[in-house]
């Protein structure tokens, strides 16, 4: 990394350069490793899916419900036609298997279902099927009416969110049959809201909040009043391989939500966030051949192009290879800011009757001439300053350069139709390297502001391995998983920082040019090694024909941690400790579209070390736990699914006794707080994405007491969200869209003396599908923050400014 002392000097060229040719050079490699791997795969045929689904289909034409429950199962379904011409179904309701499901519908109408070779069904005649069976040849198919992946639950009704999603070493699971909340974002909802990032998704629902803003350093997220660091973001299941800063939304599929602690089905995450679990799953080939080009602008004038390139190959379309790659460079909307990115993407992926096989690797490189500031508050403030211009850069001259590469791989193998085996790991190395300014505001906007270096790495590499199998005993259903985690991380910094003698007084509304940094820039040193280490059982038993399902588990968690000092290389303190982190869940179903559940789960976060200070200096601590209660009801109206949920998360915090001057984590902040949703199809083309959770955020046990009972710093009183999605039905092709989100205001520090207002963004967008030369093409606009609203937004001890008014423009072709 000796390269970092040049770095502050390179043109923007040079920058541009390194990154597209770095990132064609990673990905590339990474493409080779995947063939190599791939080749030693023998192809064998696609699995079909065989585990019960809720459905509840109405009477209709033959026809129509074979499409509807094609859709639903998530099944590669097909059939003339002509055979169903003129057939009545009486629908389908209750639990079924793809094939009882079929068999069903197809009751009395004097036809079949074959399952074929690679996992999907066809539909026939009684004499096409002896005819087939003769022959031994494999049924053409005729009209498909659902795409067979595995991996993924089926889209809701409207599309905008999935039925269900991953839950760790739960599996995955349909949000009817899952004991906690949870949100399923699809590729639509990604797609037509134009995300650039994840904080662009998530951000879709109330219980989710972006701690910062578009352009900064990174993005922090917070789910149910507490902050989920973006390094705690999880990918295909996996912790430590995502970007430290933020991750691109070109690579994403589906964005899976958990709200609630999440260590027993995850682990525990290398940050030890607690208020719920992000997941994001990466873009895959599907059955249908993909070319498609995408030209991008973001106001100022960030121009863009993204190309995504998806084929299956083989017999049965086993092999798979998806390719993504971004470039952007332009102006941004802040102040004299500017931003290059440079992003490959590349999937590849094998699905055969017993073995599924898939690897992932990705590289971005991002540089960034005045990134968006954040700033503390300076003590004694009484009152925060109204927030400055979202254009206004309080810190002009700041530079920012991120990279990341990351690859993981995953195999499955279905040793019986009742037990899998699975093992995945992956790799990710990241660094930043910044300036990084200084200076308390005070009631006035008035700092002084001071200058810095401080560049980072990291070297992350994890794996996992496991076990699943279903079984009955005397008529009660068991799904019983089994496995073992490991995650290894190194972490280095190297921190220069100018005397206070060289700040230099400046104001939030007329900023003074940062001061020249004066020290040489050093290589980053190593700052810790972090293992962390578990094993984990569960087994959801079920009665009554799947109304009743009971989950409980336990995880086994170590933590151990050496820290170092980054001058001599000396190790500073050490750590070593464990902790066990249980699960009880249950879903009842009174009736077939209706889920009463609840879970008592405990999110578990590496504990510390006694300050230098303390009486009981160096003292380590075990990981301590963040306990969550919740019950809730879930109802699926066919087009329309509504939740309710109440949920109560302690988590403990250290403390200083006063008195004694004995550090410990006896103190306690508990968020208790009813969620709100609704989504799906309201009518025929108008969707919607709505939601409001209300909290009651409490500090106790604090030390001295001073701020018991206060409110907890940062948790807003309330949030809303409101989203609709419409097809113009006058207008073939033309859909508008429309939401609103809305945060109340939270206090800035635990003794509830400064408090940062509310805030209400209003976002606006259109889109058109039609067809130029024969190729499909779509045109979306959107624009968010339509009224330019100037607001902080709170993270931990600092504060930035929301980004002002962003026009963001596309053009999607498929060649």
């Amino acid at each position: 990394m000796g390269h970092v002392r040049t770095r502050e000097r390179q043109s923007p060229r040079v920058i541009r350069r390194k990154l597209l040719t770095s990132m064609v050079g990673r990905i590339a490699l990474g493409g080779l490793g995947g063939a190599v791997a791939a080749s030693a795969v023998m192809p064998v045929a696609a699995h079909a899916q065989a585990a019960t689904r809720a459905y509840a289909i109405p009477a209709g034409t033959l026809e129509d419900n074979l499409s509807r429950f094609g859709r639903d199962a998530g099944i590669m379904l097909s059939f003339k036609p002509e055979i169903a011409a003129g057939k009545q179904s009486a629908g389908l309701n209750g639990n079924y298997s793809a094939r009882a499901g079929l068999d069903t519908l197809l009751a009395g109408s004097g036809l079949t279902v074959v399952e074929q070779s690679n996992g999907s069904y066809q539909v026939v005649s009684p004499a096409g099927t002896t005819a087939a069976s003769a022959s031994g040849a494999t049924l053409p198919p005729v009209t498909v009416t659902a795409s067979l992946h595995t991996r993924l639950q089926p889209e809701y009704a409207g599309g905008q969110v999935a039925r269900g999603g991953s839950l760790g070493i739960l599996g995955s699971l349909d949000v009817m049959d899952t004991p906690f909340s949870t949100m399923n974002y699809t590729a639509e909802t990604i797609e037509n809201t134009q995300a650039r990032t994840l904080a662009d998704v998530v951000i879709n629902e109330s219980s989710v909040r972006t701690l910062t803003s578009t352009g900064g350093f990174g993005e922090d997220f917070q789910i149910r009043g507490y902050t989920v660091a973006s390094g705690d973001v999880g990918i295909n299941g996996l912790y430590g391989l995502v970007s430290s800063s933020r991750m691109p939304a070109a690579i994403m599929e589906r964005v899976e939500v958990l709200k609630g602690p999440g260590t027993l089905m995850n682990g525990i995450g290398p940050n030890g966030s607690v208020g719920g679990a992000i997941n994001i799953t990466t873009k895959r080939a599907g059955d249908e051949p993909l070319t498609r080009l995408t030209t991008t602008y973001e106001s100022k004038s960030i121009l863009g192009v993204q190309a995504d390139v998806g084929r299956r190959f083989g017999e049965n379309n086993e092999w798979g290879v998806r390719v993504n790659g971004v470039y952007k460079n332009g102006k941004s909307n802040i102040d004299d800011g500017r931003q290059e990115l440079g992003l490959g993407a590349l999937a590849l992926d094998y699905r055969g009757r017993n073995l599924r096989w898939s690897l992932d690797a990705y590289s971005q490189h991002e540089g960034i001439e005045n990134f968006r500031p954040q700033v503390g508050f300076a003590a004694g403030v009484t009152s925060i300053p109204d927030a400055p211009s979202g254009h206004r850069n309080f810190f002009p001259g700041t530079q920012l350069w991120l990279h990341d590469s990351a690859v993981m791989s995953r195999l499955e193998y279905d040793i019986s139709p009742n037990l899998m085996v699975y093992a995945t790991g992956g790799y990710r190395g990241g660094s930043a390297y910044q300036t990084f300014p200084s200076g308390p505001v005070d009631a006035l906007g008035n700092f002084r502001v001071n200058n810095s270096y401080y560049d980072s790495y990291s070297k992350t590499s994890t794996a996992e391995v496991g076990a699943r199998a279903t079984f009955a005993t005397f008529g009660v259903g068991h799904t019983v998983n089994v496995g073992f985690t490991r995650l290894d991380q190194e972490l280095g910094n190297a921190y220069i920082a100018n005397p206070a003698s060289s700040a230099v007084a400046s104001n939030i509304y007329d900023p003074a040019p940062l001061p020249a940094v004066m020290g040489a820039r050093t290589d980053a040193q190593k700052a810790s090694d972090t293992a962390l280490t578990s094993v984990a059982v569960t087994d959801t038993i079920s009665f009554l024909d799947e109304r009743i399902l009971l989950t409980g588990g336990l995880r086994h968690q170590k933590v151990s941690l050496d820290n170092y000092s980054t001058t001599t290389g000396a190790l500073t303190s050490n750590y070593d400790a464990s902790a066990v982190s249980p699960l009880a869940g249950f879903v009842v179903k009174p009736l077939t579209n209706v889920s009463l559940y609840g879970n008592y789960t405990s999110g578990l976060t590496r504990g510390g070390v006694a300050p230098t200070t303390a009486a009981n200096a160096g003292q380590v601590f075990a990981p301590y736990k963040s306990r969550q209660m919740e019950t809730g009801v879930k109802v699926d109206w066919g087009r329309i699914s509504t939740s309710l949920a109440a949920f109560q998360i302690k988590r403990p915090s250290a403390v200083t006794d006063p008195a004694t001057n004995i550090y410990s984590f006896d103190g306690e902040q508990k968020n208790r707080g009813i969620e709100l949703s609704a989504y799906g199809e309201v009518v025929q083309g108008l969707r919607l994405l709505a939601s409001a959770t209300f909290y009651d955020a409490k500090l106790s046990r604090t030390a001295g007491g001073v701020n018991d009972g206060k409110d907890a710093n940062g948790v807003p009183d309330r949030t809303f969200n409101f989203g609709v999605d419409w097809d113009m039905p006058w207008v073939p092709g033309l859909s508008l869209s429309g939401r609103i989100i809305n945060t109340s205001g939270v206090y800035f520090n635990a003794a509830n003396t400064l408090r940062v207002p509310s805030w209400t963004r209003y976002d606006v967008g259109a889109r058109y599908r039609t067809k130029v030369m024969g190729k499909s093409v779509v045109f979306r606009a959107n624009v968010e923050n339509l009224f330019n609203s100037d607001y902080w937004l709170v993270s931990g001890t600092y504060a930035t400014v929301a980004a002002p008014r962003t026009v963001l423009l596309s053009a999607q072709i498929d060649f």
